[in-house]
C-alpha cells in the first residue's frame, strides 16, 4: 500500500476516534471539526517523517504534542482545566498513530 494512502486511512481513523467524545459532549461544530482536520494531518506528518536519533515508536507522540502545541496556547487561555487533557491524547493518539504506521506500513 502507498505510505501516503495509508497515512489518508490512519489519519481518518484518528480523527474519527477523537471526536467521538466530542461529539457525545455535544461541543461546537468548529472544535470538532478543527479536532478533527489536526489528527487527520498530524497522521499525515508522522507517516511520512523520520526523525533522527528519536526512536520510531517516540516520535509520533513527540511530533503530535509538538504540533498541538498552538492549540494548547489557545486553548490555555481561556480553560486552564482543558490543557492537560489535550495534551495526554495527543501524546497518546500520536503514539498510536506512529505505531500504527509502523507496523501497517
Amino acid at each position: 500500500m502507498d505510505k501516503l494512502l495509508l497515512s489518508v486511512i490512519i489519519g481518518l481513523v484518528a480523527g474519527i476516534i477523537d471526536i467521538i467524545p466530542m461529539i457525545i459532549q455535544k461541543l461546537p461544530k468548529h472544535s470538532t471539526i478543527s479536532a478533527f482536520v489536526q489528527y487527520f494531518f498530524v497522521s499525515i506528518v508522522i507517516v511520512n517523517i523520520d526523525l533522527p536519533h528519536i526512536v520510531w515508536w517516540l516520535e509520533g507522540g513527540l511530533i503530535s504534542l509538538c504540533l498541538a502545541l498552538p492549540v494548547l496556547v489557545l486553548v490555555g487561555h481561556a480553560e486552564k482545566k482543558s490543557v492537560p487533557i489535550i495534551a495526554i491524547n495527543a501524546i497518546v493518539l500520536g503514539t498510536l498513530i506512529g505505531i500504527a504506521g509502523h507496523f501497517l506500513g
